[in-house]
């Protein structure tokens, strides 16, 4: 019988998915339903299915879309192109984009005009990088092992980039690889990697010292919710990824006496609390194990200020 549970922290929301929610939440109060979103608006289907019911209608392809129409680009960015459409199609556009993934873009344009060959560290059919790696026709190369930097025939400028949700020791090795071959290449002006993603396994590393199994609370679909887990289970423990409380396993607890919790930057707190009930109800003690705590905070997109005081001002 699992004897105690150990909450650790950071955990769930970061700024930017709480922005992104609000945003929606903000359209909707607004202009009405329904509000458009391209994409899940961040990679937890709880999130997308509870804004669903409050009027949100998630779609894939931006030409869905009615003309004349609401609609929020998701928090993990998005080509050129698809601002393109939305301005031909006269959507009212509110863009959720999270800050830091406009960083990477803002990035890419800039080293790409100064005359850069861009390395770019990320998985390369995750909806952040097709945004990215949107941004230019040539001069981006995508790499998500150290067999694509080993393949890779370059010279002149390089600079290496990254997605903002990866793992941090993989990408540190990865990047060893890209300075092992390239010896000159530049370095980013700032670490790529949010810092939501990188306090959340770190924090991972310091719950597995006194656990023998990590719980995940995160969708498939959520990248660092997966690297989570992959922390837990590269260091030895056993580690699962889980939507909810549904889907615990008897099983896995067997001869388990402690258990460790977190929870992706697209998690809700309520689905974790529904966990950590799921044990104490059967006796369980639980701990809270926070490693570091986090302040920040981002604006609202402009264009939803202005609206908002638009309507005031009305």
């Amino acid at each position: 019988m699992v004897e105690k549970v150990f909450l650790v922290g950071p955990r769930g929301f970061c700024a930017g998915v709480e922005r992104a929610i609000k945003v929606v939440e903000d359209c909707i109060e607004l202009f009405g339903k329904p509000v458009y979103v391209k994409h899940e608006i961040v990679h937890n289907k709880n999130v997308v299915n509870d804004l669903e019911k409050k009027g949100a209608i998630t779609i894939e392809d931006i030409n869905e879309v009615p003309e004349n129409s609401v609609v929020v680009f998701s928090a993990h960015g998005s080509p050129p192109n698809h601002y393109e459409i939305a301005k031909k199609r006269n959507l009212k556009l509110i863009d959720a984009t999270c800050p830091l993934v406009t960083k990477v873009h803002l990035e890419v344009k800039k080293f790409a005009k100064d005359g850069f060959k861009i390395i770019y560290i990320c998985h390369k059919n995750h909806i952040e990088a097709k945004g990215v790696m949107g941004e230019l026709k040539t001069g981006i190369y995508p790499v998500e092992s150290i067999k694509d930097v080993e393949e890779l025939e370059l010279n002149g400028k390089i600079i290496y980039l990254s997605q903002t949700t990866l793992s941090v020791n993989e990408t540190k090795e990865i990047i060893e690889a890209i300075k092992k071959k390239f010896p000159n290449i530049t370095n980013p002006p700032k670490e790529d990697i949010c810092y939501a993603t990188t306090n959340r396994q770190a924090a991972v590393k310091e719950l597995i010292k006194k656990v023998e199994l990590v719980l995940i609370v995160g969708s498939k679909t959520s990248s660092n919710s997966q690297r989570l887990v992959e922390t837990a289970v590269s260091a030895g423990k056993k580690g699962f990824l889980v939507d909810s409380v549904e889907d615990l396993k008897e099983e896995w607890f067997k001869e388990i006496k402690n258990v460790g919790i977190s929870a992706g930057a697209s998690s809700p707190e309520k689905l974790v609390q529904e966990i950590v009930e799921y044990f104490t109800k059967k006796g369980a003690e639980k701990e809270e194990l926070i490693v570091l705590e986090e302040r920040m905070k981002f604006i609202e997109p402009f264009e939803l200020t202005k609206i908002k005081k638009e309507k005031t001002e009305n």
